[in-house]
């Protein structure tokens, strides 16, 4: 497993995203891929996290972005204390 990055969300917990996710996200998500620097501060400092109703350990964290009109949703799940980021695309409301 080949990490891109790593860092503690606002909770303290690590979260790393992995060279497969990645390129998940750059294929069927280039307009997420086009805010790759901005990854660690949405999950730094998010507008808001929720909790997946169907399993807790997935997390949505949501930043607004003005120029888009919409916020960055990263999706995390969490396995063994550590997070990692399943995808991330931009979404107009928060669900």
């Amino acid at each position: 497993m080949s990490k891109l990055f790593e860092t503690k969300d606002k909770t303290g917990r690590i979260i790393y995203l992995t060279k497969e996710r990645w390129i998940h996200i750059s294929t069927e998500h280039p307009e997420a891929a086009s805010f790759f620097k901005n990854f660690e501060d949405v999950l730094i400092n998010p507008t808001k996290i929720i909790s997946y109703f169907y399993n807790k350990n997935i997390k949505y964290y949501y930043k607004y972005f003005k120029e888009k009109k919409s916020y960055l949703l990263i999706i995390v799940k969490y396995l063994n204390g550590e997070g990692f980021i399943i995808t991330s695309y931009f979404i107009k409301h928060i669900l």
